[in-house]
């Protein structure tokens, strides 16, 4: 007796999945239909909620990373002029034995067309 109960309700959840898969909707009356479409959009709705909050998150995220990226930029430019005015403050002075050999390599490596942190294109907010 238990197990035709269990049998029957598995038959009717397999009846109920399929129709929300849009098959087996033939014998359905407007009334059925209109109460499956309303459980369609109650589902839609948490689904489109969910993917959301998710891509919240990522830009979140994202910008978080941006920023960080951003303030590394900063630091490096720092850097990069203080190298630069090194070397340049070694050439007017004592010429290029007496400089921190570090600052050489660091002003000859360098790529001479960058651009400061704040002239980038505002894509983090």
């Amino acid at each position: 007796m238990e197990v035709a109960i269990l049998k029957q309700g598995l038959q009717n959840l397999h009846e109920a999945h399929r129709q929300l898969m849009g098959e087996e909707l033939c014998g359905l009356g407007v009334e059925e239909l209109h109460k499956l479409e309303n459980q369609l959009e109650i589902s839609l709705q948490g689904v489109r909620k969910k993917k959301e909050e998710i891509l919240t998150n990522e830009i979140e995220e994202l910008s978080t990373k941006g920023n960080l990226i951003h303030q590394q930029n900063i630091e490096l430019y720092r850097k990069l002029y203080e190298a630069r005015a090194n070397t340049a403050t070694c050439d007017d002075n004592n010429g290029f034995n007496a400089c921190n050999s570090g600052a050489i390599q660091a002003h000859n490596t360098t790529n001479q067309n960058l651009y400061h942190p704040d002239q980038r294109t505002q894509v983090y907010r």
